[in-house]
């Protein structure tokens, strides 16, 4: 059998530790190749070969190489499917968990972009992800359905949209509504984000 030990290229308190804390939530057999943003390691030959675009998280599985944070979390959701954070294929959650995966990338992030740089959204007819207004309602509306983005089924695209919405409500980029901060709460009330923050805590403090 193909051994299952990933790499994740990593910098503390990045978007990388929700890439951490899913691999501590699938009890994955993993390492890590951390890097110094502050010394720019993350833009230096050795890592642009990793991945040209010099950020993190990307991850190495073999002679697999996955960049792209959505990427990263269905890439490892798969390889451990015993810990059941990926509906499998022909699952009716499969469809929703994907479409939640994809939006995060496709459609939160370049909104919340738009926002924090008080542009313009594009014109709706020519902007794939429409404007912040709409993106942040349909989060909302998914929430409001159950304790989990899956209903009650906790899932890696929770740790996904866990990780990101403590970072963008705590710098006002998304409104800590009630119903978004009690999401923000059950994903970080997990022991899986406790070990993966004192993890970091550790290679903060290592690094000075």
């Amino acid at each position: 059998m193909t051994s299952r030990r990933v790499t994740l290229f990593h910098s503390p308190n990045t978007r990388s530790t929700g890439a951490l804390i899913l691999l501590e939530e699938l009890g994955a057999d993993y390492g890590l190749s951390v890097l110094d943003m502050k010394a720019s390691e993350q833009r230096a030959p050795a890592y642009l070969a990793v991945n040209p675009m010099g950020k993190v998280p990307a991850l190495k599985h073999g002679d697999a190489l996955v960049t792209e944070q959505a990427a990263v979390f269905l890439y490892l959701a798969d390889l451990y499917p015993e810990a059941g954070l990926a509906p499998p294929i022909g699952d009716p959650l499969r469809g929703p968990y994907l479409r939640w995966m994809v939006y995060y990338g496709s459609c939160f992030e370049p909104a919340l972009m738009d926002r924090a740089m008080k542009r313009e959204p594009a014109p709706r007819a020519t902007s794939p992800y429409g404007d912040y207004d709409t993106m942040l309602k349909a989060l909302i509306d998914q929430l409001s359905k159950g304790r989990y983005l899956l209903g009650e089924k906790f899932s890696a695209a929770d740790v996904l949209w866990g990780t990101a919405l403590t970072w963008t409500t705590k710098f006002q980029l998304v409104p800590a509504l009630p119903v978004i901060q009690a999401y923000i709460d059950r994903v970080n009330a997990r022991p899986a984000v406790a070990r993966a923050k004192a993890k970091d805590a550790e290679l903060a403090a290592a690094r000075g």
